[in-house]
């Protein structure tokens, strides 16, 4: 399998890898450590979205805080229902998402929805087992809420928790960001940050872990006054695609033009759909996932979480994980401002400029799970092609920008390689290698998925030309060295290696 081979390769060369099991064998599962490339991949991901997400439309950035006190989830619903469904084996006492185990072994989807009860008869009808001890022995399906407790200050009384979404601190603080953002509503707020969810079967590396990176928006509206008609207008003939609930069991997927979508009342209003279409415009034109591996999946009434009027996943495909969220796109209407307010006692209105008055906003909220990002970028983009393995990321995300090389292992060559590694580190991720064959050198920089490597020969000492190497195609042109960093920079934007020097060979 390419995961296999990926999760090798990532822990082999410094992506990620689970955190204390080279010291704690018994560390429990669900803890990943970024790497010094997985460090740096990760804030090219974040800062793309920057970018085509915050900066294009307008948002405001918020850092909060990770822990939040018990009041604040008690507001929003997630103390009652942010819950899995568990069970528990009765030889071994291992817990699993009963779920998750009819997934595995008996091959269904979408039970979400279904009670206790139902799952647990299922999963004897099923004669599902214990994947650890083998045992067809199980309690009863149980809820259990992945929310991590914990206890404030020296006396323990105080209840707070670490946050499963960034989402609330932006509701309490909306009236103040506001203020900041001089009235502005649409108010479009931003938060990239941990979250923490004790899962209760961790699995799949980056996919499923107790703490994890987010990029979330959350949009707040006047829901009779979207004020998006501008915006629309430019994605109105764009095709976005949906496998919506009605069409689930046939498992194709409906395209339709967000015109149509929102003529069909299935978008909700032009706000939501722009939202839509610009998220599904950042997997595949920005990320650069295959438009045919990208859906939104509709999540039906049932299998909604406890805050949504309607909720998509978009959702990417592999071979080896299948369709898997990778961000999660929930009207929220106004669940969590009127939880907050009713709970605290102080109103959490906004200025709406269309009606001159304060009103109660409804807010949309799109959420990337980053760590499941990198980990397909890694997995779509990961070749073996022959005896070499390459990793065809987006120039752009590759942690390292370009690779510098002395030809062979000689005084001159290695010096003039080192000076022109000096001058890139100003502008780029950079690398220096002089170890081993030059051959050997671009495998180790395939393998990692940089760009573009710049080699330094004997031809270099007459005429102050260096090599350039296109990972993809391994072509290469010379380029004289004054012109070498503007030459990198276009390659990344995406110009073709043909067009930035002299071909070779």
């Amino acid at each position: 399998m390419a995961l296999d081979e990926v999760m090798e390769m990532a822990a082999r060369r410094g992506f990620f890898w689970q955190g204390f099991r080279d010291v704690y064998s018994d560390a429990p599962a669900g803890l990943w450590v970024y790497g010094p490339l997985g460090v740096k991949m990760k804030n090219k991901v974040i800062e793309l979205w920057r970018e085509k997400i915050v900066r294009r439309e307008e948002g405001v950035e918020l850092d909060s805080t990770c822990i939040s006190p018990g009041s604040v989830f008690e507001a929003s619903g997630h103390t009652k229902h942010f819950n899995d469904k568990l069970v528990e084996c009765l030889k071994c006492h291992r817990r699993h998402r009963a779920d998750m185990l009819l997934e595995e072994q008996a091959g269904l989807t979408g039970l979400e929805g279904l009670s206790e009860e139902e799952l647990y008869k299922l999963i004897v009808e099923k004669m599902v087992k214990c994947p650890y001890c083998g045992s067809s022995e199980f309690s009863e399906v149980r809820r259990f809420n992945l929310m991590f407790e914990m206890r404030i200050g020296a006396t323990g009384k105080d209840i707070a928790y670490l946050r499963p979404e960034t989402t609330q601190s932006s509701v309490v603080e909306i009236r103040r960001l506001q203020q900041i953002a001089r009235n502005k509503l649409p108010l479009v707020i931003c938060q990239v940050g941990k979250a923490f969810r004790n899962e209760i079967s961790p699995r799949h590396g980056l996919i499923r872990t107790r703490e994890f990176n987010m990029a979330e928006v959350q949009i707040f509206f006047d829901p009779e006054y979207p004020d998006y008609d501008n915006k629309f207008e430019s994605v109105r003939k764009y095709r976005l695609r949906f496998l919506p609930a009605y069409a689930r069991e046939a498992g194709e997927v409906v395209e339709m033009t967000c015109e149509e979508a929102l003529e069909e009342g299935y978008t909700i209003n032009k706000l939501v759909t722009y939202w839509l279409a610009l998220y599904q415009k950042l997997m595949t034109e920005d990320y650069g996932f295959p438009l045919e591996k990208v859906r939104y999946y509709e999540l039906n009434e049932h299998e909604r979480a406890h805050y949504a009027r309607a909720h998509w996943d978009l959702q990417i495909y592999s071979e080896d994980l299948g369709w898997v969220e990778v961000v999660n796109n929930a009207y929220r209407t106004d669940h969590d401002v009127i939880g907050h307010s009713r709970l605290s006692g102080r109103e959490l209105k906004l200025y709406s400029e269309k009606r001159k008055q304060s009103i109660v906003p409804h807010m949309y909220e799109p959420s990337i799970g980053i760590d499941r990002l990198i980990l397909h970028l890694l997995l779509l983009n990961y070749r073996r092609e022959g005896e070499r393995v390459v990793e065809k990321l987006p120039r752009r995300l590759a942690p390292i920008d370009v690779a510098v090389f002395p030809l062979v292992n000689k005084p001159e060559l290695i010096k003039a390689a080192s000076e022109i590694y000096g001058t890139l580190l100003e502008d780029f991720e950079a690398f220096y290698d002089e170890s081993g064959s030059i051959g050997r050198r671009y495998r180790r920089m395939d393998e990692i998925g940089t760009p573009v490597c710049v080699t330094v020969d004997y031809q270099t000492l007459e005429d102050k030309t260096v090599t350039l190497r296109d990972r993809d195609t391994m072509a290469q042109v010379r380029v004289h060295v004054d012109e070498l960093k503007t030459a990198i920079k276009r390659f990344i934007a995406g110009e073709p290696l043909e067009k930035l020097g002299t071909p070779m060979g």
